[in-house]
């Protein structure tokens, strides 16, 4: 009996270093393994729908698991896993993961084309600047004026040796990590202008031909200041949604104003303010973070992000959002969430 056991734990130990060691001849020196993970606890402390006051508890927002790997000289590849908790206050099936990125890169000193899913130019830069995807989405991802992924050709690079001047050009499904389902395609444009190490203008275009669904296009300019102890970010976004069985055509007005600060070597903190000027129809269907539809809002988030360690991050925070009046003069009453929100990387 006791030989069983010890010829078991050397089978076990055998078959452990065995799976160790193929997994680091796979990995080898041009490829690596990484994830980022995003979790709060929540509190709806007052929120429009009656439902949803009250409730709280720990979700995942975003689990990431990522491959990369150069195949050889100028080619590349990626492929991403992404999963996260429901968050409809609804139900609560298991976390299930899906394609976030799967590409093929070619790349030289000055441009690159990709082919498959990968990041969209629609609000890449918003998000660097705002530099907290960690705590809420970008302010076009909130209010969904696009994808940040779509199945396609990308195209990207610099204009001018430099780099002052760059572009990114995607044309896509623009049906986002999903498969094909009509004839349309999305075309997506991007052009952004370097005045020096610090400020950057960005203008942004997109057209969506959809078979069966509305089309929409979309517009937007960008400014944005960036440093080790400052970043501040201005947005204007026109989406125009055309009409279709019943539902009038939409043109949705966005602007934001966003920043992060260092406060000391372990601390920094961030504020947000989006302004809405339209309805956001389907808002209450957001995952997270359900808005009133058909009634201007303002969103506002603050917070202070404290370094527990190189790629750990404690994030206490506060989201809100307040709304205008509706056809009949009524307003929603404000939603107030609370949120401590963990963030780590490997």
């Amino acid at each position: 009996m006791v030989m069983k056991r010890i010829a078991l734990l050397c089978f076990l130990f055998l078959t452990c270093f065995s799976i160790q060691s193929v997994a680091q001849v796979d990995l080898g020196d041009d490829a690596t393994l990484s994830g980022t993970i995003f979790t709060d606890y929540y509190w709806m402390a007052q929120h429009h729908n009656e439902d949803i006051e009250g409730k709280n508890g720990f979700w995942f927002r975003r689990i990431y698991a990522t491959y990369d790997h150069n195949l050889s000289e100028g080619f590349s590849t990626r492929v991403r896993l992404e999963m996260s908790s429901a968050g409809d206050f609804q139900s609560d099936p298991e976390m299930i993961p899906n394609v976030k990125d799967a590409y093929l890169k070619w790349q030289n000193e000055n441009h690159a084309i990709l082919a498959g899913i990968s990041s969209t130019p629609t609000w890449g830069l918003t998000e660097d600047i705002w530099g907290y995807r960690s705590v809420e989405k970008s302010p076009q991802d909130l209010y969904d004026f696009g994808s940040s992924r779509d199945f396609g050709l990308s195209v990207k690079g610099n204009v001018t040796p430099s780099g002052d001047l760059n572009y990114h050009f995607f044309i896509g499904n623009g049906n986002s990590n999903k498969p094909e389902i009509d004839r349309g395609k999305k075309v997506m444009f991007s052009l952004a202008y370097h005045l020096n190490d610090n400020v950057v203008l960005q203008g942004y275009g997109d057209y969506n031909d959809r078979t069966d669904d509305p089309d929409s296009y979309t517009a937007q300019l960008l400014g944005g200041y960036q440093s080790e102890v400052l970043n501040v970010g201005a947005l204007y976004s026109n989406h125009y949604r055309e009409g279709q069985l019943g539902l009038s055509a939409q043109s949705l007005d966005l602007v934001s104003v966003f920043t992060n600060f260092k406060i000391n070597d372990s601390t920094k903190g961030y504020l947000r303010a989006d302004h809405l000027f339209d309805g956001y129809r389907g808002g209450s269907g957001n995952s997270y973070i359900p808005f009133a539809e058909e009634v201007e809002s303002t969103f506002l988030v603050g917070g202070a992000d404290f370094l527990l360690s190189d790629r750990i991050h404690l994030m206490p925070n506060i989201e809100a959002i307040i709304y205008g009046e509706n056809d009949q003069g009524m307003s929603p009453g404000t939603d107030i969430i609370p949120r401590l929100t963990l963030y780590w990387a490997f």
